[in-house]
C-alpha cells in the first residue's frame, strides 16, 4: 500500500477509488461520483486507514441532498454560472463544483477541510472530464472574492456551523457576488434572508437522512442585513 507519509494526496486518491464506487448520483444522472454505501463502516475504514480515531465523517463520500439540489438547479439554469468564477463552498464530493464545469464556468473552486474530500473532488472532477480546483482550507473568515457566485449544499444544520457560514455568505453578496444555497429543512437557515428558486424531491440514503426522500430548496441570499 502507498504510504500516506511518502504522497498523502496520491494514497487518500488510491483509498477513495478503493473505498468507493463510480456511479451516476440519483436525480442528477448527468454527474457520477465515487460513492459509498455504508457511512459507518467507511468512517471505520477511514480510521483505520489514518491510524487514529476522530475522523471527519465521510461527508465526501455520499451525494447530500443540499448538494444535490444546488447541482440539479445549476445544471437547469447553466447562465448562473456560465463564463463566471466560482466557488463551492464545503464542497464534499465536489458535486456542485463539477455542475459549475459542466455548465461552462469560467473557473471553479472547491474548498473543503477535509484532506479526503479534497482528494475526491479531485477524482470526481477527472471522472467527469471538467476541471475543479480543490482546496484544504477555511475560508469562512473571508468573504470568497474573486468568486462572482458562492454555491453551497447543506451547511445549516448545526447551530455553530451556521454561526460561521452566513457572516461569510453575507459578506460575499455585499461585496457582489450572487449567493445560493441548498437546505433539506435544516433547523438553523434563517429563512426570511433568502428567496427561493427551486424545490425539489431529492433521493438519499436513509441510513443519513431521516427519510429516503428530502424536499430541498434551493435559496438564493437577499441583499442587506
Amino acid at each position: 500500500m502507498l504510504s500516506h507519509l511518502e504522497n498523502p494526496a496520491a494514497a487518500d486518491g488510491a483509498f477513495i477509488r478503493t473505498a468507493t464506487r463510480l456511479g451516476p448520483v440519483p436525480f442528477v444522472p448527468e454527474i457520477s461520483l465515487y460513492m459509498a454505501e455504508d457511512a459507518i463502516e467507511l468512517w471505520e475504514t477511514t480510521e483505520r486507514e489514518r491510524g487514529r480515531e476522530g475522523l471527519p465523517p465521510p461527508f465526501w463520500a455520499f451525494a447530500w441532498a443540499g448538494g444535490t439540489g444546488v447541482a440539479r438547479y445549476v445544471l437547469d439554469h447553466p447562465e448562473l454560472v456560465t463564463g463566471r468564477r466560482v466557488l463551492d463552498l464545503a464542497a464534499g464530493s465536489g458535486l456542485v463544483g463539477i455542475a459549475a464545469a459542466l455548465c461552462g464556468a469560467g473557473e471553479v473552486l472547491a474548498a473543503e477541510i477535509d484532506s479526503y474530500a479534497v482528494a475526491a473532488i479531485g477524482i470526481n472532477a477527472e471522472a467527469n472530464g471538467v476541471a475543479v480546483t480543490g482546496l484544504d482550507a477555511d475560508l469562512l473568515d473571508g468573504d470568497g472574492a474573486p468568486a462572482e457566485v458562492v454555491l453551497a449544499g447543506d451547511v445549516f444544520y448545526e447551530r455553530e456551523m451556521a454561526a460561521r457560514f452566513l457572516p461569510f455568505l453575507e459578506r460575499a453578496q455585499a461585496r457582489g457576488a450572487t449567493v445560493v444555497v441548498g437546505d433539506p429543512g435544516r433547523a438553523y437557515l434563517p429563512r426570511h434572508r433568502f428567496t427561493a428558486l427551486a424545490e425539489y424531491q431529492v433521493p438519499v440514503v436513509a441510513d443519513l437522512e431521516d427519510a429516503s426522500v428530502k424536499r430541498t430548496t434551493v435559496w438564493r441570499l437577499n441583499p442587506g442585513g
